[in-house]
């Protein structure tokens, strides 16, 4: 295997879920690591048997255990499971003081995560749902204390689930969590718009399935491999007077632009919210 930043480090996913096991085949499957490099821990033994017998990494379920002597822990537990964690994996003999710990849980603040743990070297993510099959959008910030060695580290980590994106301020992760976070449910709930009406004009359920989603996947790709703005690539494909225009001026007219940047701004208020929530928990915890 070439080295390269990940190379001789033991790294431990704490939580062996979906999103861990895209994150763990992602890095395989990149050779960035190899299975003997990788501790998987998790209270549910089958969760462990999947991802030991997919990918051959070790496996426990002792988070503790687990996390001691690892130079990166990755907390990939489900939000209401984090406070536990947090809790188990605190103190001496466990995290080791100059460790990186890396969360890719939802809505968890790194003040709260900090709080917990006790610990100050974190990374904290948004990642999406596409990541699970490697074409995810992930964001991710770092405390002062994350060495710039540390930083490379995150980045290659992160971008074993597609592409990646730092931001030097935490805020912006709220704002990340209704575009690209919350951002693939806007599309799933527009995919299951345009099937129906595929449906309504008399398509079968598969031809209409079929059609939208290469529709919609053809034009993310179009757009991603030209230089201009989305506005000129639509009015490329609306022409004077055709059914592309008649179409627009429907969504126009019933507000399609002000209820998405509506739904934006409230999956960005909760997002708020939650983080708020989440702090306010850790800190009553620790105290």
């Amino acid at each position: 295997m070439t080295k390269n930043v990940l190379s001789d480090l033991n790294v431990v996913f704490v939580g062996a879920g979906a999103m861990a096991s895209a994150m763990i085949g992602g890095l395989l499957a990149r050779h960035d690591m190899e299975p003997d490099e990788i501790v998987a821990s998790d209270r549910h033994q089958e969760r462990l048997d999947m991802v030991g017998g997919q990918f051959g990494v070790r496996t426990t379920r002792d988070n503790r255990d687990a996390a001691r002597n690892a130079q990166v822990v990755v907390l990939s537990v489900k939000p209401q499971v984090l406070p536990g964690v947090l809790t188990e994996l605190r103190g001496a003999g466990a995290i080791e003081s100059g460790a990186l710990v890396v969360s890719i849980v939802a809505g968890a603040t790194i003040a709260s995560i900090s709080t917990g743990l006790g610990h100050r070297a974190i990374v904290r993510t948004m990642p999406n749902t596409p990541a699970q099959v490697g074409e995810g959008m992930t964001v991710w910030t770092a405390t002062p204390e994350v060495s710039e060695q540390q930083r490379e580290q995150a980045r290659a980590i992160v971008s074993a689930l597609g592409r990646q994106l730092f931001v030097e301020e935490e805020k912006f992760l709220d704002m990340a969590t209704a575009i690209s976070g919350s951002g693939p449910a806007y599309v799933f709930l527009m995919m299951e718009a345009l099937i129906d009406a595929a449906v309504h004009l008399g398509f079968s359920r598969d031809a209409a399935r079929e059609m939208v989603v290469q529709t919609i996947r053809g034009s993310a790709i179009y757009a991603e491999r030209q230089p201009v703005h989305p506005a000129e690539l639509r009015n490329r494909v609306t022409s004077p007077g055709g059914t592309s225009a008649d179409a627009l001026y429907q969504l126009e007219k019933g507000g399609f632009r002000t209820v998405m940047s509506d739904a934006v701004l409230a999956a960005y208020e909760r997002s708020v919210a939650l983080g708020e929530m989440s702090t306010k928990a850790a800190s009553a915890k620790a105290g």
